[in-house]
């Protein structure tokens, strides 16, 4: 069986509600009969929820001290606005599939991946060394990163040597094939690395990241999503450096119905996270997501100030904190990367958050991150909704890539 057929078999799409409407629409047409406009009426969905403050106290300052606030406070102020207000089929149960999910996110990165390679096809009728090289330039432009696409290029070739293949259009189906042995090895079935969570108790996730990449943003779509899945969540609002960052997290608290547990701007974070810890205890909550500063200017009071967070939680509840979630902006390319690097060699980073993949034609950074640092990607965020923050597939990503030419070739099958 075919690479792509196996994607087909395992990924059904399901015709885009979208477009289905509008066919509807064109058959009430033919019939005589206008079909009647959907009402789109104003409708107040906030989510509310009460949203608990536990005052700074003196036992919870003794215990973890001071921590230095540096001058360039007043100017760190880059952040993303939280979405507009969650609209009604935010939330409502999801029904997409999740290759449905995938294949609209990357639509950018697709559209631009698959017309290069269609024209590379195009214009080679065998599997040569130039059709090999501007290969790698295709892979390299779509930021699978360099040391991947080296890899990739020269197991292409001995693949395609052991096969014995001679026509181009053959390759599109190896090269699918070689991209998710880039991300998880042969076994296809293995395509997803869930959160971690702590089966005896409070299971806590640190979240960090640089300001902007949409850090709070993801905060807040967890807890939304989490809560819908019945858990009690509260959230700890330790970036207390950054100016709106407490009411950003407040703000999503109050929308998601979960409790935010907050201190005064300018308070000592592991502070924060402590009260956030004995609540969530005291209170039977089942997850706990800290936010935390993201500057980079002062590199080592940021990396320190994480490290004594992470002493608090690791003293606090033994074994955490059990996922240490980086979150990258996609858009950023090769910046994603380094930011990566950094914060990979500064905290024990176990999964990345890959933000505004559909916003990029570059989402081969997926697979760059994860051949360089060997860090897996958990959740991707897939469009604007709080429903589009998705736990990573890796052959549903791949699905994403290459749906049009597995919907062309099913199409010629057909034919023949």
């Amino acid at each position: 069986m075919s690479f792509f057929k196996k994607l087909k078999d395992k990924f059904i799409i399901e015709p885009d509600p979208v477009e289905e409407k509008e066919d509807n629409k064109e058959l009430e047409k033919h019939r005589g009969s206008e079909t009647p406009e959907e009402n789109e009426a104003d409708t107040d969905t906030s989510l509310e929820g009460e949203t608990e403050t536990i005052k700074e106290t003196d036992q919870a300052e003794a215990l973890v001290g001071e921590t230095v606030m540096e001058e360039e406070r007043a100017s760190d102020t880059t952040e993303e606005e939280p979405e507009e207000e969650l609209v009604e089929e935010d939330r409502v149960q999801d029904n997409d599939s999740i290759a449905s999910k995938f294949k609209k996110g990357l639509e950018k990165t697709r559209n631009s991946f698959s017309t290069k390679l269609n024209d590379l096809v195009a214009r080679y009728r065998t599997v040569d060394e130039d059709f090999f090289e501007e290969l790698e330039e295709v892979l390299i432009s779509a930021d699978v990163g360099v040391n991947a696409v080296m890899e990739m290029i020269e197991e292409l070739e001995m693949e395609v040597k052991r096969r014995n293949i001679k026509d181009t259009i053959e390759v599109k189906e190896v090269i699918s094939e070689k991209l998710v042995e880039l991300y998880y090895g042969e076994e296809m079935e293995e395509s997803i690395e869930a959160l971690s969570t702590n089966p005896d108790g409070l299971t806590i996730y640190l979240f960090v990241g640089v300001n902007g990449v949409g850090k709070t943003t993801t905060i807040g779509k967890l807890a939304h999503q989490l809560k819908a899945d019945g858990k009690k969540v509260t959230l700890a609002a330790g970036d207390t450096f950054r100016a709106g960052a407490i009411d950003q997290l407040d703000e999503w608290g109050k929308r998601a119905g979960v409790n935010v547990i907050k201190h005064n701007e300018g308070s000592d974070p592991a502070a924060v996270i402590y009260d956030g810890i004995q609540s969530a205890k005291s209170k039977g909550a089942d997850i706990l997501i800290c936010d935390t500063a993201g500057r980079l200017q002062n590199k080592v009071n940021l990396m320190n100030e994480l490290s004594k967070v992470k002493r608090v939680i690791e003293r606090e509840v033994p074994g955490a904190p059990h996922e240490v979630l980086l979150v990258l902006d996609a858009t950023t390319g090769q910046n994603a990367m380094s930011q990566a690097k950094t914060f990979s060699e500064a905290t024990d980073v176990s999964g990345i958050v890959l933000t505004k993949l559909d916003g990029t034609a570059k989402g081969g950074i997926v697979l760059a991150i994860r051949n360089e640092l060997r860090i897996p990607v958990k959740l991707v965020g897939l469009g604007e909704r709080v429903t589009d923050l998705e736990t990573f597939d890796a052959n549903a990503f791949v699905y994403g890539l290459f749906a049009d030419m597995i919907e062309e070739q099913e199409t010629e099958q057909e034919e023949r």
